[in-house]
């Protein structure tokens, strides 16, 4: 979550300031890369998904002084949910990073997500999250920020396509609302196996978008498979511009526990899942 530079102009600061535009907030330590698909727990039932993601080659300056740089970094986060009705799920995060053998938290995160109910049966399937966000100092530059994801996607049979075009906003003299956005399209290759691409980018500030060489844009090859009961996403993803981070591998791994007298589902936001949002495209007509 994006939270900001100053930009208080001495010859001192001129220094730094150009280091921050050359860096992006989307290098440093992100604990979640993720489109959701607007997927929830079934009503009274618990999930997990661990989010974790490694920055082979990334940015080596901070984002912001007294941040941390991503290069060399892990960084993740434990996410649980509860699904309160077939429209609503409520969620918390702990996001940490570790970096030079040293283990850095970042608080907490809480979100909730309304999404059209029975989403994986649907052609067509929308939702938003809102996810309130406590931030530590080494992580952001303020406090408190909220993130607003909008979901909007399509499938068939074969294929799926989502666009989360996320704004993010940071409260405080140093916050500002940042353009986000996330996409993702993936094919069924076989039951529970999907290959695809995600993209992450990162344009900076509504209304004063930053120059494309200082923006961030990530591209992702994903899979999504299962393992037994667990859903797993898997992704290579390379930078495509200055300020993006150049090398990243990213994995979550989701499971839900059974809802006593239910069938279990495992898909949580997951692309995959023991419930596949592909299963039943063929047989079903277009749902609005």
């Amino acid at each position: 979550m994006k939270r900001h530079r100053s930009y208080t102009v001495t010859a001192a600061s001129l220094t730094c300031t150009l280091l921050l535009l050359a860096s992006s907030e989307a290098a440093h330590a992100t604990d979640e890369i993720q489109v959701y698909n607007a997927g929830i727990a079934d009503v009274g039932q618990f999930t997990i998904q661990q989010h974790l993601n490694y920055i082979g080659i990334g940015q080596k300056d901070p984002p912001f002084p007294g941040g941390i740089p991503s290069n060399g970094s892990l960084n993740g986060t434990p996410e649980f949910a509860y699904g309160m009705t077939d429209w609503w799920e409520l969620g918390l995060y702990l996001p940490f990073s570790v970096q030079n053998q040293q283990f850095l938290s970042d608080a907490f995160k809480l979100r909730t997500l309304f999404v059209s109910p029975h989403a994986a049966d649907r052609n067509f399937f929308y939702g938003v999250n809102f996810e309130l966000s406590y931030e530590m100092p080494k992580f952001a530059q303020t406090r408190w920020g909220l993130e607003i994801r909008p979901i909007i996607g399509v499938r068939n049979a074969e294929y799926e396509f989502i666009v989360n075009p996320i704004v993010d906003v940071g409260f405080g003299s140093k916050g500002d609302v940042d353009f986000t956005p996330a996409a993702r399209v993936a094919r069924k290759l076989g039951d529970d196996l999907f290959a695809g691409f995600e993209y992450y980018g990162d344009l900076g500030e509504i209304g004063n978008f930053k120059n494309l060489s200082n923006q961030s844009h990530t591209l992702f090859a994903v899979t999504d498979f299962k393992v037994g009961d667990f859903g797993v996403n898997f992704g290579v993803g390379y930078g495509l511009t200055p300020a993006s981070d150049r090398l990243v591998i990213k994995t979550i791994i989701g499971y839900a526990f059974p809802i006593p007298g239910a069938t279990a589902k495992a898909d949580a936001r997951m692309s995959s899942g023991p419930i596949n949002p592909f299963a039943h495209a063929v047989a079903r007509n277009f749902q609005p």
